[in-house]
């Protein structure tokens, strides 16, 4: 027992003394560095991380830190970057779950090598750079999904499997699975939905001490903030988003900030039923009163995955203080043409057609015809206050070029077939 706890210690003292270096030299990663505790796991030949602790064998630590201490920080790195873009709770919505470690160990071996930090600096080899250049010539921005999905349409053999796994695999994977069963009295640690919590919230914060610090790590586009920063964004919610367009008018509604109740029950207890002072009738309010939901009934568009977005969409949109009393809600179905307008005046009637929806349209698609019915609602002043359009799709169609005066999401479902990589730079994408 007592040698297990010298392994122990030695392996902590290890991994203190690599979460140190990184701590002098790449001070952006400190958020992320306080996040994870150690522990020695002999289930493992290596060292990986389970998004709570690093589970390490201390021979493998030992042995590596004599032969290249170096190989250590990249290692502990790449265990940072793959919680930072949650890589281990993604894993569980892929098919194919070898492919996607192959995928994530790329994606972070390649923001790892755009950082230019002597720390984490190794010579690339010939096999490295070919398949960097590769992949951001057919995917540009190398994040899990992207790659994912190229190597999923273009499967590498088994032999070229093995060399990319060989070539960008250094943490062990095998811990992400206990992430699947969760069970809520959790005796290993922190719960899936706290670790999930806990990696989102450090994301952002490291997010911010890059915007702080004012380093860019790179000039690339696989820099860790320039990455962070385009993960934030493809990740905005719908209440992030409704906040961009919500509006301030007055109401007719009882404002009861502005009544006084002294004055009032004075005058009724004096004069009978002849108050001193009237309830203010109308209240500065701040909502949305327009808004366009478009959706893609397109032959590759699942009915499924419409119900999931229009419920919960109905589920956001219905929440308090979200619209005005009265709106104008235009749910316009699309697949190559526009098939449907429907107009709500309710916020309760969204409710009703998610339950109710079905799929008008079927063919290919087209994102076009929208944005120019929309363009002849506003020129015939139908939509004279449009200030958003949400557009639920799965993105295989072409994207507008021209932006739009009004603010424009294209919304993905996450756990969907999907293809963002369209979506044009002025307009945002936000996931369900």
């Amino acid at each position: 027992m007592r040698f297990r706890e010298e392994l122990e210690t030695i392996g902590i003292r290890i991994l203190q003394s690599v979460r140190t270096a990184l701590y002098t030299d790449l001070r952006i990663m400190g958020p992320a560095l306080d996040a994870l505790g150690f522990r020695m796991d002999l289930t493992t030949r290596t060292i990986g991380t389970d998004a709570d602790t690093i589970r390490f064998n201390p021979n493998h630590l030992m042995q590596t830190y004599v032969r290249d201490s170096g190989a250590l920080v990249r290692e502990y790195m790449q265990m940072l970057i793959h919680c930072l873009f949650m890589h281990p709770f993604l894993k569980e919505q892929y098919e194919n779950g070898e492919l996607f470690d192959i995928c994530a160990d790329i994606a972070a071996e390649a923001l790892i090598d755009s950082i230019d930090e002597r720390i984490l600096y190794r010579v690339p080899s010939d096999f490295r750079e070919s398949v960097y250049r590769e992949l951001r010539e057919k995917v540009q921005i190398l994040t899990v999904q992207r790659i994912w999905r190229y190597y999923a349409a273009n499967l590498p053999s088994y032999d070229m499997q093995q060399r990319l796994r060989a070539e960008f695999g250094r943490d062990d994977h095998h811990f992400w699975e206990e992430l699947k069963n969760d069970p809520p009295d959790n005796k290993d640690g922190p719960s899936r939905a706290s670790r999930e919590q806990k990696w989102d919230d450090r994301a952002k914060d490291t997010k911010e001490m890059a915007a702080v610090s004012g380093n860019e790590a790179s000039s690339e586009k696989g820099s860790l903030s320039w990455l962070l920063s385009f993960e934030a964004d493809s990740k905005t919610d719908y209440r992030e988003f409704l906040r961009r367009f919500m509006t301030i008018r007055e109401e007719v509604r009882i404002d009861p900030d502005g009544f006084d109740y002294g004055y009032y029950n004075f005058g009724m207890e004096m004069f009978g039923n002849m108050p001193l002072i009237e309830e203010n009738e109308y209240r500065e309010a701040v909502g949305i009163d327009q808004l366009v939901i478009a959706i893609d009934t397109s032959a590759s568009t699942r009915q499924e995955q419409l119900q999931k977005f229009l419920a919960g969409t109905a589920a956001i949109l219905s929440a308090q203080e979200t619209f005005f009393h009265h709106v104008q809600i235009h749910l316009i179905e699309c697949d190559d043409q526009v098939q449907n307008d429907l107009v709500l005046t309710d916020v309760k009637e969204l409710e009703q057609y998610a339950r109710d929806f079905t799929v008008h349209g079927g063919m290919g698609t087209d994102f076009q015809p929208v944005f120019s019915y929309v363009d002849d609602l506003i020129r015939r002043g139908k939509l004279n206050d449009l200030r958003g359009l949400m557009y639920f799709t799965d993105g295989y169609g072409p994207f507008p070029e021209d932006p739009t005066p009004y603010d424009t999401a294209f919304v993905f479902c996450k756990d969907c077939d999907y293809d963002d990589t369209g979506v044009p730079d002025w307009a945002v994408k936000l996931f369900v």
